[in-house]
């Protein structure tokens, strides 16, 4: 687009020395130019110089346009976090997740500690309890079960 703009001048600075040597020229041939033609080239040359005016206020509203444009991606990439920022921002949320899972695993293993220790208290008493039942069976005579009534009707 800039190409075209650099030659749009030069275009016109050609077209005017064009008019200038058909207006001059037919004068040193022939003594001089008629006003009907006279009054048409001046014509095509004023609605040339038109056309090149809206050419350059439609170019210069594009311009504008493309301008407001690039401003408008300009502020957008503003507000985009760069790379490192992201970066920064997920060793952060990894850090703090790793910290909570490292927390949630110390607790587990501490609970299963202390889980540990209950079942083998557990185990020790229920082994004293069994042991001590077995104790009193032994001391215990067999005739006091024969003359219990129960165990004698449960044996008919």
């Amino acid at each position: 687009m800039s190409r075209v703009l650099n030659y749009v001048p030069r275009v016109a600075i050609f077209l005017a020395g064009v008019a200038a040597a058909a207006i001059t020229l037919p004068r040193r041939e022939r003594g001089g130019m008629d006003s009907a033609a006279t009054d048409d080239l001046k014509r095509s040359l004023a609605r040339l110089e038109a056309r090149l005016d809206a050419r350059e206020a439609t170019d210069a509203a594009r311009f504008a346009q493309v301008e407001l444009r690039l401003e408008e991606h300009a502020g957008r990439l503003g507000d985009v976090p760069s790379t490192g920022q992201i970066v920064a921002a997920m060793e952060q949320l990894l850090t703090k997740t790793m910290a909570s899972l490292d927390d949630r695993l110390t607790t587990q293993a501490h609970s299963i500690e202390v889980l540990k220790t209950t079942v083998s208290q557990t185990d020790s008493l229920l082994e004293r309890v069994l042991e001590s039942l077995d104790s009193l069976q032994t001391f215990t005579d067999p005739v006091d079960f024969a003359e219990d009534p129960l165990l004698v009707s449960s044996r008919t």
